[in-house]
């Protein structure tokens, strides 16, 4: 069997991830408590220009967004995907939220992750939801 893991790419920018490996470990034991295995995860980091391409082509959706999360799982209780997140997106959040870019990475990184993972983020319930498991888990990081 292949050995599984998350890759980080960039398309149309520079964006060097720090603590790649201690990233690793934490979305490896988030998927470990929520009863997942992993798969092959890929976060590819690009502009807004690149994700509203993305958004335009396959989504139907003219808007840009910070992150899309494309689910290519096939095995049961195994998370495997492409995650698109956009610098530039996230850069202007964490000014408008006043947080740091590298807390509001975290907290895109682990969205995708939890959409993958089955949770939704449409209905209020759902985002209320999908806010608090984020909230939980950026709470276990240890960097």
């Amino acid at each position: 069997m292949a050995v599984q893991k998350i890759n980080f790419f960039q398309e149309e920018i520079k964006y060097p991830v720090k603590d790649k490996a201690l990233l690793r470990a934490w979305i490896t034991d988030t998927l470990r408590a929520e009863g997942k295995s992993l798969g092959d995860l890929n976060f590819i980091f690009c502009t807004d220009s690149y994700l509203l391409s993305i958004n335009q082509q396959y989504l139907d959706h003219n808007t840009y967004t910070d992150i899309i999360t494309f689910d290519n799982g096939g095995i049961e209780n195994q998370v495997a995907g492409d995650i698109f997140i956009s610098v530039d997106r996230i850069r202007e959040n964490a000014s408008l939220f006043g947080v740091s870019e590298r807390e509001e990475l975290h907290r895109v990184i682990i969205h995708g992750t939890l959409h993958l993972v089955g949770y939704g983020d449409k209905s209020v319930k759902d985002k209320k939801l999908m806010t608090s498991k984020e909230d939980q888990y950026l709470a276990l990081r240890t960097f």
